[in-house]
Order: C-alpha cells, then sequence, then structure tokens
C-alpha cells in the first residue's frame, strides 16, 4: 500500500482552484481579524481614538478584540463546521455594524473602506468554502 501522498489532479469543475481559494481568502481574512483583535486588545492610541470619536466605550474595544481573536481561530480551525458558520455570522455582523457606525458617525466614507474590504473578502471566502463543500 503506497502511503505517500501525492496532489490530486485538477478537475474539470476546479476543485483543486475551490480549495485553493477557500484556504488563501479564509487564511487572509482570518490573519486580518486576529492582527485586528491584538491591536485592539493592546489598545494603541488611534485605535483607542477611532473607537472614541464613533462614540463606543473602551471595554466595547476590548471585548471585540477577544471576539476577533476567538473567531479568526474558529475559522481556521479543522473540524469544526457549525463554530465556523457562527464566526462568518459574527464577524458579518461586526463588520456590517462597522460599515454602518463609520458611515453614520459623520465621518470621511473613506473610514469604512477596510471594512469594506474585509467584508468583501469575508463573502469570498465563505463563498468559496460553501462551494468546496458541495463540490466534495
Amino acid at each position: 500500500m503506497d502511503t505517500t501522498h501525492t496532489a490530486r489532479p485538477v478537475t474539470a469543475n476546479g476543485t483543486n482552484g475551490v480549495r485553493v481559494g477557500a484556504a488563501v481568502t479564509t487564511g487572509l481574512f482570518a490573519l486580518m481579524m486576529a492582527i485586528a483583535g491584538v491591536l485592539y486588545l493592546i489598545g494603541p492610541p488611534p485605535i483607542v481614538a477611532a473607537i472614541r470619536n464613533l462614540g463606543y466605550p473602551d471595554y466595547l474595544r476590548l471585548l471585540l478584540g477577544i471576539a476577533k481573536i476567538l473567531g479568526a481561530a474558529a475559522l481556521i480551525a479543522p473540524g469544526m463546521p457549525r463554530l465556523r458558520e457562527w464566526a462568518y455570522a459574527g464577524f458579518t455582523i461586526d463588520l456590517v455594524g462597522a460599515i454602518a457606525s463609520h458611515t453614520l458617525s459623520g465621518e470621511p466614507t473613506t473610514q469604512a473602506a477596510p471594512a469594506v474590504f474585509a467584508l468583501a473578502l469575508l463573502v469570498v471566502s465563505y463563498s468559496l468554502r460553501r462551494r468546496q463543500q458541495t463540490t466534495r
């Protein structure tokens, strides 16, 4: 019995491309959220000022920091599809809330750009993961 691992050939429906795309977008998104979570916990002055300018208390920054780190871990944890679904839902709520907060607070709309980018990356990651599940 040969136990060497060989790469699967790319099939007509591109399952390897979907798998790679899902891994890359999910990994990039998880890394972004983990870094954001650590920054929220450390609290450098620009982050603290940005949260305060939106009218939120400091304890919310800490809660969001913890949630972002836990959510990032849930996205990359193997064998936990239900937890991953909850993480996707939580990040969607977080990012839609961030976009609304920046937009409705009177800040320039460009302040919402990072959250819009992150939400777009999240949607691509989720879509590719769902597509990967249906092509197995």
